[in-house]
């Protein structure tokens, strides 16, 4: 399935060429077209290493191998560029995914070959499912940073089905996994304890969330000091 940018190719090309060519500053881009500032300066590099094809929607996730993955990280731990020129010149899709590879490659864990797998997307992967088994794919997608796809695939359901289930749980707790149909209880039937009860599970969730992402925040945060402090060692090749 064809990925549905924020804004077309063509105006980010426009927004690129406005900076370059007509020297607008990034404040008055990030203002006229209410973007923030950071993504601008990403567009604005992307469009000078690969011109317009950077802006290009892909059909497809892209495929990659565990050999890959452990070149781009080991070249950010060597300094050889910062998560955004490497994201930009291994065309990996977000900073985010080589922060998550760095974190595996630092805690010893295996670095995996991705191959995407488009039919998790499709509703026809639905299958029945009870309430225990609900709530564990649930606890397992929120361990694992919310990785959608690796959870489908892993307990053989949907992407649409995972992702709806964690919002669910997010906003009522174990109470937004039960199966009402046929028997929903709307809002105005709730009792105040009730009310009280999904609004005190819905702040747990969010608070564990987070949490966890202060966690991965901070652990980035500790392996750019090292980087950048003289006597900072890498990890030897295996």
């Amino acid at each position: 399935m064809r990925r549905k940018p924020k804004l077309p190719a063509e105006t980010k090309v426009f927004i690129c060429e406005q900076y370059l060519r007509d020297k607008k500053s990034l404040m008055q881009l990030s203002h006229e077209f209410n973007l923030g500032k950071t993504t601008v300066r990403s567009w604005i590099k992307m469009y000078e290493s690969k011109g317009a094809g950077a802006f290009t929607a892909k059909l497809h996730n892209a495929t990659y191998t565990k050999e890959f993955k452990q070149q781009v990280v080991e070249a950010y731990l060597n300094g050889e560029g910062s998560l955004e020129d490497l994201t930009i010149q291994y065309d990996i899709p977000s900073q985010g995914t080589l922060r998550r590879w760095i974190m595996k490659y630092n805690n010893l864990e295996e670095l995996k070959d991705y191959v995407p797998k488009p039919e998790v997307y499709m509703d026809d992967c639905r299958r029945k499912t009870t309430l225990e088994e609900r709530i564990k794919i649930v606890n397992y997608c929120l361990e694992h940073e919310n990785n959608y796809k690796q959870t489908a695939e892993l307990f053989d359901v949907s992407y649409t089905q995972v992702y709806q289930w964690v919002r669910k749980y997010l906003s009522s707790g174990e109470d937004g996994l039960i199966d009402r149909r046929g028997q929903h209880k709307r809002k105005e039937e709730l009792s105040d304890i009730e009310i009280l009860e999904r609004k005190v599970k819905m702040l747990e969730r969010q608070l564990r969330e987070k949490e966890m992402e202060n966690d991965l925040l901070k652990k980035v945060q500790e392996i750019e000091k090292r980087r950048s402090s003289p006597g900072r060692k890498t990890k030897p090749n295996t």
